[in-house]
């Protein structure tokens, strides 16, 4: 199984909006990098967004492009930043029989998620916002994944032609 790792876009800070959405150069990196996903045809059977604004608009964004019903985007609490990575693992192994799944998620849960599925150190990827992590599957309990790429947005932006 495929499982695509993301941090959410890049979002405004506390002080300009409590919610923290999407700032303009967030949303339109997302959208890039939601492009380039659909050019390499990715299609996830799940997606899995935290309840944070900016979880949510990602996701939003990322369905958009990959033609996914808005209306089936997963809101999981197990996917927030502090989250342990066990408990993580424990909700994606619900969905072990998908194809793809795709997580808008948060740091350091995501890191955390692929160090321990890869038997890596922790904070050994450096995710930032918009970029991509691709790992294929093959247990989430015990946890089992080989990393086939990690990509920042600015080559995502290249896979998208722009």
């Amino acid at each position: 199984m495929d499982l695509f790792l993301m941090q959410h876009g890049t979002a405004l800070s506390k002080e300009m909006d409590p919610d923290q959405p999407l700032s303009p150069v967030g949303r339109e990196t997302v959208q890039r990098s939601a492009r380039a996903m659909a050019r390499l045809g990715i299609r996830p059977d799940v997606l899995i967004a935290s309840e944070k604004t900016r979880s949510q608009q990602t996701a939003e964004i990322l369905a958009t492009a990959l033609s996914f019903p808005k209306r089936h985007i997963r809101t999981e609490a197990a996917v927030k930043a502090t989250v342990p990575p066990t408990q993580t693992l424990e909700l994606l192994a619900a969905f072990a029989q998908a194809r793809s799944i795709l997580v808008a998620g948060h740091l350091p849960n995501l890191a955390e998620v692929a160090a321990l599925l890869t038997g890596g150190v922790r904070g050994g990827l450096a995710f930032v916002n918009a970029g991509l992590t691709r790992l294929e599957v093959e247990t989430f309990l015990p946890p089992k994944a080989v990393l086939l790429w990690h990509l920042p947005p600015q080559l995502l932006k290249q896979v998208g032609g722009e």
